[in-house]
């Protein structure tokens, strides 16, 4: 045993993961030269190219990809074991969210947990990735948002979405101000989900025969508004930073509920972690005044 290359194994494995020596460089704590050098090493002791590099990363070979299916499940194995007996920080906790939630919703309300538990630590994880409890033990809780169901977990449900016409201010002036009662003449744009569709259902508003444009990704569709091409419908949540600070517009006072909503999801390990009982009630709380808030049209 004492003969076998751990050390260069788990490095291979993360970089074969990753795709990039820098991403596993830091989470070995190495530098990505020493970290390069054993990768040569264990190339040179297996006689095998495992990677080909490339200006924006590395590449598993056909051999490279071998010994991952190889060996990859016994180190997760080995660090499963281990996880049991990881000492638990019952005063800190580590939440995975998406950096627009955190942004738009999460960070302006710190001030009142810091206020109501100071001897309390949240570690934010800032990723647009879906946390695998599993592959991710130091993760304690995530904000997920969706219909509630995520195997293997616990979901409390937080608050709901609500999605309103958008535009920006300059849009709005072009078109002579905000409209009276229909967005008829107005440019529209086709959003990821086909939410007009929704939206013409619940309000009667008949669509457009075309789109100004139709856009695939959310980021896109929202820059295009941003840069006044037309109307989109944004999650309330997602965009009320750039509504408070002026940058988009609410066209109407009608809102769409939508079915996905946002929760607060767990592994069972975290049941018994009492900064995650303390954070959640906390949350909880927060939850159910910001959706009062939105129901009564205020919030």
């Amino acid at each position: 045993m004492s003969r076998l290359p751990l050390g260069q194994l788990q490095g291979f494995v993360l970089v074969a993961r990753t795709g990039k020596l820098s991403l596993a460089a830091e989470q070995l704590n190495l530098t990505v030269s020493a970290l390069s050098h054993q990768i040569r090493n264990l190339e040179e002791r297996l006689d095998r190219s495992l990677f080909e590099r490339g200006p924006r990363g590395v590449t598993l070979t056909a051999d490279g990809n071998n010994l991952l299916d190889s060996i990859g499940h016994h180190f997760d194995g080995i660090e499963h074991a281990l996880n049991r007996y990881a000492s638990r920080h019952q005063d800190t906790v580590t939440l995975s969210v998406l950096p627009s939630v955190a942004s738009s919703w999460l960070v302006p309300r710190l001030p009142r947990l810091v206020g109501a538990h100071p001897d309390l630590e949240l570690s934010l994880s800032s990723s647009v990735s879906v946390v695998d409890f599993d592959r991710e033990p130091t993760i304690d809780v995530a904000f997920r948002y969706g219909l509630g169901s995520w195997p293997r977990t616990k979901a409390d449900r937080l608050f709901g979405e609500y999605i309103v016409p958008i535009a920006s201010p300059s849009l709005v002036r072009k078109m002579g101000g905000l409209p009276d009662t229909s967005l008829a003449g107005w440019p529209l744009l086709g959003d990821p989900s086909g939410r007009w569709n929704d939206w013409a259902e619940a309000f009667g508003m008949p669509l457009p025969s075309r789109y100004v444009a139709r856009f695939d990704n959310t980021e896109h569709l929202q820059r295009a508004v941003l840069e006044g091409m037309g109307v989109a419908l944004g999650r309330l949540v997602m965009a009320r930073s750039l509504i408070e600070c002026g940058a988009l517009t609410v066209l109407c006072k009608e809102r769409l509920r939508v079915a996905e909503a946002y929760y607060l999801v767990y592994p069972k390990r975290s049941e018994s972690h009492s900064g995650v009982a303390r954070f959640r009630d906390w949350l909880l709380g927060e939850a159910r005044e910001y959706e009062a808030g939105i129901t009564a049209g205020v919030a």
